[in-house]
């Protein structure tokens, strides 16, 4: 079976790569193919994220595991892309670079049988340019009811003792 696949760079513009990849490839082959469809040397660390519907961020599937004693983490030459991805699970997130952080949202559009003389993994269609640098990220805080000022203006009332040594 072949995955057509779209991955789009979180970006204010639209950037985007279609490709087309055989559903037995491991998740390794499917983020060099990644790499190489939007420019990347695919050198730097990288991560896919399962999610839900709403992109709510799951389990890692890593490049490496850089644990010394070694771990639980899935890595992406041990785990195919058919197992991750499916027509009930049909996203995932995708970060490169971790100094820089390159994320992509990641979307199975449709599952087809393999053409016969045409190679894979396959570009089928190339939307936008990569920017010199990636998009900015604002983080924002999800409970913002704490007031660190009122906090300080009752010092007396925090019960420490401020000669403890």
């Amino acid at each position: 079976m072949i995955y057509k696949i779209r991955i789009i760079l979180d970006a204010h513009e639209d950037i985007f790569r279609d490709v087309e990849i055989e559903a037995h490839n491991s998740m390794e082959e499917f983020h060099n193919t990644i790499a190489q469809s939007f420019g990347f040397l695919g050198n730097e660390m990288a991560s896919f994220y399962t999610c839900d519907e709403n992109w709510k961020q799951d389990e890692e599937i890593a490049l490496f595991d850089m644990n010394e004693n070694g771990s639980d983490l899935r890595l992406m030459n041990e785990t195919y892309l058919e197992d991750i991805l499916t027509e009930k699970t049909p996203k995932l997130i995708y970060v490169y670079d971790f100094l820089n952080m390159w994320t992509f949202f990641v979307e199975l559009a449709d599952i087809v049988e393999e053409e016969p003389g045409r190679s894979y993994p396959n570009v089928l269609f190339s939307f936008g340019e990569l920017p010199e640098s990636p998009p900015e990220r604002k983080f924002e805080a999800e409970n913002t009811s704490i007031d660190f000022d009122d906090t300080f203006d009752n010092y007396d009332d925090l019960d420490f003792d401020e000669n403890w040594n």
